[in-house]
């Protein structure tokens, strides 16, 4: 049977607050769901939290009620701690108000590249050094629409979001959980892909080649950086393509998660069309 918390000092809910920080979850190993959409995906997904925290009174819709349900069900089994707080306390360890009163504590997913199972023509995204949670998640949801076969998000010291994070989680709106996805370091992944003979298109203001006007077609990994640092030099070296996205405008760069979305769906609509046999002049 779920505990009930009342108290504002209790260690439960503190420690929920900690995970906001990255140095706790990395030292923990966990990452915090907050929302009922979020939370019945992970539960899809066969990802069971450590911990969960219902709040009763916020509970007003058939989906946050089968969330909650199941999460009984699961702590029947003994597979997760189940709690329920008031209104206040929920508040408190809530990020938003609007969340439908489930809050989960999950172990980080821990994917690798060993982890993933592409198809003979993959196409991966790459996101290196992306600084914000917001786009990150956005950018998942894109690739969750377009049926991206793997995100890699590779971090480095100027700046980077870890996949982790509960904005990227919230802005993902779940995807995090229905994409294989994983971070992996920038010279072991460039290692991966050459195994994998992938190529390598790297998406740069200075690119040579606008992208509706390249091949995006079989095994490839399109590789976009920060809006304030771009992709590291390595990738600029190591690019089979280097892409960019023609633009007439007095500003000189676009938001990630967008540059993202017009540069899969690209990808999709040729990949969709060459096997067709719809597809042709464009450069490899």
């Amino acid at each position: 049977m779920a505990t009930l918390l009342t108290s504002l000092q209790n260690a439960h809910i503190k420690n929920i607050l900690k995970l906001n920080n990255r140095r706790q979850r990395d030292a923990q190993q966990k990452t915090v769901v907050e929302g009922v959409r979020e939370a019945a995906r992970a539960l899809q997904c066969g990802i069971a939290p450590d911990e969960a925290y219902i709040c009763p009174e916020l509970i007003h819709t058939a989906e946050a009620t089968a969330v909650w349900q199941q999460l009984q069900s699961l702590e029947t089994q003994g597979k997760v701690t189940l709690f329920t707080v008031t209104p206040q306390l929920f508040a408190k360890a809530a990020y938003r108000g609007e969340s439908g009163g489930i809050l989960m504590v999950i172990p980080y997913l821990n994917r690798t590249l060993a982890d993933l199972h592409l198809p003979s023509a993959p196409l991966l995204l790459i996101i290196d050094g992306g600084e914000k949670p917001g786009n990150l998640g956005a950018i998942l949801r894109t690739a969750d629409a377009a049926g991206v076969d793997a995100v890699i998000v590779t971090n480095h010291a100027q700046s980077g979001t870890d996949m982790h994070n509960p904005n990227v989680v919230r802005a993902s709106l779940g995807a995090l959980f229905t994409l294989p996805v994983v971070e992996a370091e920038p010279a072991a992944l460039l290692a991966w892909l050459r195994q994998q003979h992938t190529r390598i298109a790297v998406l740069t203001p200075e690119g040579e080649r606008p992208y509706t006007e390249t091949n995006l077609q079989g095994p490839l990994a399109l590789v976009l950086g920060s809006e304030a640092f771009g992709v590291q030099q390595t990738w600029l070296k190591e690019a089979d393509i280097r892409l960019q996205i023609p633009m007439v405008g007095i500003v000189d760069s676009l938001n990630l998660s967008v540059a993202t979305a017009v540069v899969v769906f690209e990808a999709v609509r040729q990949r969709q069309e060459g096997g067709n046999g719809h597809i042709a002049n464009l450069k490899t």
